[in-house]
């Protein structure tokens, strides 16, 4: 689409209206991540509206990370990115729109199939990435800030070595709910018995995708969440 055929649309505020027609210049010139789009200057002079109602319509794209601003240069079409989503879901969460085991029971069901994803699709480097990760959190001991942050790159890298970047998304938008999660969850390990065991979960379904065992890889990952969250599924089939 060349910049004479840009036009506004019917309906909506003329920022709503700018940002589509944004959308649509990126759509119809099939530009790609890190492609430069024109200035809000050229957008305002083809629209015919204001610099400020272009700079606000830039404003909204990049809050939804469809565009990156910033650093004295001019536009760029963004990758796509899991931090709106998180926002989205923190936000259904915080007004009881949504239940965390809702969410929880949404997350097992893909990741459930992100493991065997990784079982078959994941390079040597992955492989060992998703061990040592399963590793440091046995190392990490009784820091569980460290633990927290090693299963949140566990289950990202898993995601990461199916090589389906929606999934990696998705799960990439459960990062902030499981800062609070996974040390939830883990406090309520008192003994060691009960820690090594959560441990050996991971470990064991790191080894099924190293071994490119999909079967074992799914079987070891739907372990992994009955120990980790089944108490939260329990409360919910009795009614509490």
């Amino acid at each position: 689409m060349s910049g004479a055929s840009l036009r506004l649309v019917e309906g909506g505020s003329l920022v709503d209206q700018a940002v589509h027609a944004v959308r649509t210049h990126i759509r119809a010139n099939d530009m790609k991540v890190g492609d430069t789009l024109p200035s809000e200057g050229h957008f305002a002079t083809e629209l015919g509206v204001s610099r400020p109602v272009l700079r606000e319509a830039f404003g909204a794209l990049a809050a939804l990370r469809l565009i990156d601003v910033g650093n004295g240069r001019r536009a760029r079409v963004a990758a796509i990115d899991g931090s709106v989503m998180a926002t989205s879901l923190d936000h259904a969460v915080a007004t009881a729109q949504i239940s965390m085991v809702q969410i929880w029971d949404v997350r097992r069901t893909l990741e459930l199939r992100t493991a065997e994803l990784a079982a078959i699709e994941r390079s040597d480097d992955e492989a060992r990435t998703i061990v040592g990760l399963a590793e440091a959190m046995g190392a990490a001991g009784t820091d569980v800030d460290a633990l927290t942050r090693h299963d949140i790159a566990f289950h990202q890298a898993i995601a990461q070595a199916g090589r389906n970047m929606l999934f990696l998304q998705i799960i990439r938008s459960f990062a902030p709910m499981m800062v609070h999660a996974v040390p939830a969850a883990w406090a309520t390990r008192t003994t060691a018995r009960q820690r090594t065991a959560v441990l050996a979960h991971h470990h064991d379904l790191a080894r099924a995708i190293a071994d490119r065992e999909p079967k074992a890889a799914i079987a070891a990952m739907n372990t992994h969440f009955v120990a980790s969250i089944g108490d939260l599924f329990a409360r919910r089939e009795s009614g509490i």
